[in-house]
């Protein structure tokens, strides 16, 4: 039976070449990645180390990148193989259809590993998140975060006098803080 043009799209997803993320039990990354390899999948689990410290030792240990998930490149025929896999909760979809992911993005992180430059996870920040810079020389101070054109700046405010001043940050040196989203402020 030819495909129409409404079937073209189940095609899609069906595509040996596309990459899949697994949505996983917390801590059952390595475990689901593991069998699924065994079951003949081709799987990428991004990892990275850190220092864990315990009250009697500090180990090196390799953690997920992105925890709860691991991606899958392949063969969607064989649903049933992926979520009866021990640990796996469900293949991420869109519209009731698996999501394929870019091989942009997932060839992105794998050169990001391969580079051995320090990689760590980090809480996606929107502008309009209120964040701390974590090091350098603006160590410890708070604002807004911006984002004018392709450069992140921090707006510092003096509420009372209702002037701010921004200041460029690199992302990767601030963090969120408990407060989170500033008050009153939208996501343009």
């Amino acid at each position: 039976m030819p495909l129409t043009s409404d079937n073209s799209q189940v095609n899609r997803f069906n595509s040996l070449d596309n990459w899949y993320a697994i949505y996983t039990r917390h801590q059952h990354e390595k475990t689901v990645a593991r069998i699924l390899a065994s079951k003949g999948f081709e799987t990428f689990l991004p990892l990275y180390s850190t220092a864990h410290r315990w009250k009697d030792r500090t180990k090196l240990v390799s953690l997920p990148l992105l925890p709860c998930y691991v991606f899958l490149k392949g063969d969607l025929d064989r649903r049933l193989d992926i979520v009866t896999t021990p640990g796996t909760h469900a293949i991420v979809s869109t519209g009731g259809q698996p999501a394929a992911i870019p091989d942009a993005e997932i060839e992105g992180i794998r050169r990001a590993i391969e580079s051995g430059a320090s990689i760590e996870p980090h809480p996606p920040l929107k502008s309009g998140d209120r964040v701390r810079v974590k090091s350098g020389a603006l160590e410890g101070i708070e604002g807004i975060l911006i984002r004018s054109k392709s450069q992140f700046r921090v707006v510092l405010s003096v509420e009372m006098l209702h002037q701010s001043a921004a200041v460029e940050v690199e992302l990767s040196t601030v963090e969120r803080t408990a407060s989170g989203r500033a008050p009153g402020r939208s996501i343009a």
